[in-house]
């Protein structure tokens, strides 16, 4: 489709046709009857044509190719920076006249109107008073504002927004001009939207249906003030408490509105907060105080949160549910501590407790990690929803990248990095390169609890860990891209991998009773199997180092029989020796010794020691504390 790949069909030609910056012939294609031996163009072409011609606009006017052409963003030469200024003059002198005419021509056509109306975004915007163009400017100001009018299509209505922010860029020429006809705009569709509301709640309070006039008004009303939410500051408007009500009636499940205007209420609050953070900087870097502001937007930020987070969990609908997490991800990140830097802005930091934490946590487990059923939805439909899986994936792991929730909180998230790898293995891979940046040691804990909960499933039930299972080859396999993860850098890694072997051999020892087999090895014993692939990762003192921290819960004593449960030890302490004339660990008889006490994250704990010799004696301490403080 012409629609995806027009950037790229530009991108092919447009350093070597002079046609592609041909904005006059483009336009009179468009504009002009075709002569009398001349053949029209039809509905597709003219579609096709402002396709091609928005995008060598685009291209033409930033110098930057699409997303995906060339390795790295480019920097220009100080000539192709004249070229692509003198290319952004020609381009406005020549939009600024016909754009206007162009908006009439196809004002009933959404598709056409999308892309033409996001032409002014790349224009140089001075011409228009240095050309003497403003009534050419008021003419396209009066278009935008009747398009936004009779107009409800999303893609027509999200350029005019950002066509009109980019056009009401303070400090320029025109910026009064422009800041009155927003003024205007969005005084109509406030005014439109309290007038449906309150039509609507009449209806409701006196147990009356609304019919489909009614609803399709309210749901359009609060479409436009959520979408120009975005892009322009509606707190002049005082409507943020009304639309808040809203939300509560529809989490309480009373009078609610249609569930399509309750997901545009929860957008055009959340932005609404968003104005408000940004206007209380403006004023204090002024140097006002903005004492009532601030007590004013953390009122409203923690009952928005509140009756988010009930929306998560109880909300009646799945949009309502969608809507909430993202709401609550992006709130996070922007009212990070980080706000902290400035003391008068730290009571608004909010911060994502336990509770929330797996709030979060319990919405990606049953709404991304998922696999499709492939009967039921079109090929289409299926990327689609993929795509919206993937955005809500990336919502939570932003949460870890800007360090706003605990990294160990990943560690459901890594777990799946081989199962879901070819959907969302980029963003699984991107977020544990950025947690091992933020503490290599805290990363690597992850990753072993991330296999110790994968472990942990394995033995669902009671069941005996099958070491030739799927599950448990596959359970290998992330191990090993794990490991791979740390890269050949053994020395900047050190204290990280000891840290993960160590946390894996605890696991493994831990507990010690085997209830279905008192004379067996611990039920754990398996995964050090799975902590074998880390161990070529680990410097040889190292290695040492920690084959004593095992020896020190498994003593080796004379072998007298080699059974298969114990394999993985043997396996694993042979990865340890890799070479070395140490004896590996058999067992003739099980015996259990003392508790050690052991200091884990800051807290002294019983550390089970167990013993595989024929006298029970346990082993000898060694110096490995250092690695652990």
């Amino acid at each position: 489709m012409l629609h995806e790949h027009g950037a790229y069909l530009v991108d092919s030609l447009i350093e070597s046709n002079e046609m592609m910056k041909d904005w006059e012939c483009m336009t009179d294609l468009l504009l002009e009857e075709p002569g009398p031996s001349e053949e029209a163009l039809d509905d597709r072409q003219e579609t096709s044509l402002i396709e091609i011609m928005v995008c060598c606009i685009k291209q033409a006017a930033t110098g930057e190719p699409p997303v995906g052409r060339g390795p790295t963003r480019k920097i220009l030469s100080a000539k192709e920076l004249k070229q692509v200024q003198d290319d952004k003059t020609r381009l406005t002198e020549h939009f600024i006249q016909t754009l206007p005419l162009l908006l009439d021509k196809y004002r009933a056509d959404p598709e056409k109107l999308a892309n033409l109306l996001a032409i002014p975004q790349y224009f140089d915007l001075d011409i228009y008073t240095t050309s003497r163009q403003e009534s050419n400017l008021d003419f396209l100001l009066k278009k935008i504002i009747s398009i936004v009018e009779k107009l409800h299509d999303t893609e027509v209505l999200e350029t005019c927004a950002k066509t009109l922010e980019q056009l009401c860029t303070e400090g320029n020429a025109i910026y009064t001009r422009c800041d009155v006809a927003r003024s205007t705009l969005i005084d109509m569709i406030v005014n439109k939207y309290k007038e449906a509301v309150d039509e609507w709640r009449s209806l409701i309070e006196g147990e009356e249906t609304p019919d489909e006039d009614e609803t399709f008004n309210v749901v359009h009303s609060l479409k436009k003030v959520s979408i120009f939410s975005q892009c322009h500051n509606l707190g002049h408007w005082n409507i943020w408490e009304s639309i808040y009500k809203d939300i509560v009636e529809a989490k309480d499940g009373n009078k609610s509105l249609p569930e399509e205007a309750v997901k545009y209420c929860i957008c055009a609050c959340f932005f609404g907060i968003l104005w408000d953070l940004r206007h209380l900087e403006e004023l204090m870097e002024s140097g006002s105080n903005g004492t009532q502001e601030l007590a004013l937007l953390k009122h409203n930020l923690n009952n928005f949160m509140e009756a988010m987070k009930e929306m998560l969990l109880l909300g009646p609908s799945q949009v309502y549910k969608e809507e909430a997490y993202i709401v609550i991800c992006d709130i996070l990140v922007m009212f990070c501590d980080q706000l902290a830097n400035n003391p008068h802005l730290g009571d608004l930091v909010y911060y994502a407790d336990r509770n929330l934490q797996m709030i979060l946590n319990d919405f990606i487990q049953s709404y991304v990690f998922v696999m499709e059923d492939d009967d039921e939805q079109d090929e289409h439909s299926k990327i689609e929803e993929l795509h919206k899986r993937r955005n809500f994936l990336a919502s939570f792991c932003k949460l870890i990248v800007y360090n706003v929730i605990p990294t160990k909180v990943a560690c459901d998230i890594f777990k799946h990095y081989v199962k879901y790898y070819n959907d969302y293995g980029d963003i699984i891979k991107a977020t544990l390169g950025k947690a091992r940046e933020i503490n290599k040691t805290n990363c690597a804990r992850t990753m072993a609890l991330s296999l110790t909960l994968l472990f942990k499933d394995l033995q669902r039930d009671g069941i005996r860990v099958n070491r030739q299972s799927e599950e448990f080859i596959s359970l290998k396999e992330l191990a090993k891209r794990f490991a791979l993860s740390f890269g050949l850098d053994a020395v900047k890694n050190r204290e990280a991998i000891t840290a993960l072997h160590r946390e894996g051999i605890l696991f493994s020892v831990n507990p010690l009773e085997n209830i279905e087999d008192p004379t067996g090895p611990p039920p754990n014993l398996p995964f050090l199997e799975i902590l074998t692939e880390f161990t070529n990762k680990l410097l040889k003192q190292d290695k040492r180092v920690v084959l004593t921290f095992l020896d020190r819960r498994i003593t080796a004593g004379m072998p007298s029989s080699r059974g298969e449960d114990w394999q993985p030890l043997l396996m694993y302490r042979n990865s340890l020796v890799h070479g070395e004339t140490d004896q590996p660990p058999v067992t003739s008889k099980r015996a259990y010794g003392r508790k050690k006490k052991e200091v884990l994250d800051g807290q002294e704990v019983d550390v089970p020691v167990l013993e595989l010799s024929p006298d029970g004696q346990s082993g000898e301490a060694s110096g490995y504390e250092h690695l652990y403080s």
